[in-house]
């Protein structure tokens, strides 16, 4: 009779591990620094791009990149959750804002180095949102209001280039230049231009610190009116200030009428005295007791806006004897206006 061999679990589990040990080969730790070869963006994975704009999804190429704990563009961080990769690629979120409008380098680090490609990252095309003032003379300062002003290469009004004074990411301080009293206002970057929608200045006055150009004061049905008020001015050393009754209004006379051949808009300043936000101001022109047309423009309480009414908007009249702007909400307040003319 055979024997049978017993084998107790212990031994049985102790050969098994010496068998499991035997077979399983130690992984090499890649410790090579980071290589980086290319940029791609994440709808054509194959292709290399030469240049891309802030705030993108970018695919950065190379070799050894599975430990990057970094990505720098230019001294400014991606953020750690935006950041994946493997051995080969990087998928990373470049920032909204970088420090150079489009020279901005890329640079990786790893637990075992870092890797720097030059790479161009554009910031977008700039935009401008509004001037400040909007009417003035040469020598005078003027503030361009928008983004993406970083590396300005240029301003111009009225085609004539314009001293840069300062400027930031938003904001431009020029001088208006010599023999410039209205025009255009062009910004240039490196990465683009852009023209105001609405212009500098007025080439005929019909207030400005004061009625010019033989144009003369019909306004009706206010309760005051003051043509050379120095408590709140767009400009200058004066505005004209009225307190309103209901429907009544600011009105301008030119007896030996204004032709408005050359000429593409009605521009004012107003600033909304207390209770107007929201309210209306309706401009119109007449001749000849016939009116051309109205166009309301919406006040704004306890600040200046700019308004630039074409001329199409109220009837595209070819002669103007009164300009009338009246209130037109029904209610008791008062309005500021300064630097009243066409353009």
């Amino acid at each position: 009779m055979k024997k049978s061999l017993l084998i107790s679990p212990f031994a049985l589990c102790a050969m098994l591990f010496l068998l499991l040990g035997a077979c399983k080969k130690d992984k090499a730790v890649n410790t090579a620094p980071p290589t980086l070869s290319a940029v791609t963006n994440l709808n054509d994975r194959n292709t290399a791009i030469s240049s891309i704009g802030y705030g993108e999804w970018i695919v950065i190429k190379g070799t050894n990149l599975s430990t990057t704990y970094k990505v720098d563009f230019n001294g400014t961080l991606a953020k750690d959750s935006l950041i994946y990769g493997d051995d080969n690629t990087i998928t990373v979120k470049i920032p909204a804002q970088l420090t150079d409008p489009i020279n901005n380098p890329i640079t990786v680090t790893t637990k075992y180095g870092t890797a720097t490609l030059n790479f161009q990252i554009k910031q977008p095309p700039p935009t401008i949102t509004g001037f400040d003032p909007a009417a003035g003379n040469p020598g005078d300062d003027v503030t361009i209001n928008g983004n993406y002003f970083k590396g300005v290469t240029g301003v111009t009004i009225n085609g004539v280039n314009a001293t840069v004074v300062s400027s930031t990411q938003t904001e431009i301080k020029v001088k208006v230049p010599t023999g410039v009293t209205y025009g255009a206002v062009v910004v240039s970057t490196p990465v683009g231009t852009v023209t105001t929608d609405k212009t500098f200045g007025l080439k005929h006055f019909i207030y400005d610190d004061g009625l010019k150009n033989v144009w003369t004061n019909t306004s009706f049905s206010f309760t005051s009116l003051d043509l050379a008020n120095t408590e709140i001015v767009r400009r200058g050393t004066t505005a004209i200030k009225v307190v309103h009754k209901a429907f009544s209004a600011v009105r301008f006379r030119l007896v030996a009428k204004f032709p408005t051949a050359g000429y593409t808009f009605v521009k004012l300043s107003m600033y909304g005295g207390p209770g107007t936000q929201g309210k209306k101001v309706r401009v119109s022109s007449s001749n000849l007791g016939l009116t051309s047309g109205t166009y309301d423009m919406i006040l704004n309480e306890g600040k200046w806006t700019e308004y630039q009414v074409p001329l199409i908007n109220i009837g595209n009249p070819a002669i103007i004897e009164y300009l009338t702007f009246q209130e037109f909400s029904g209610i008791a307040a008062t309005i500021y206006i300064d630097d009243v003319g066409f353009y």
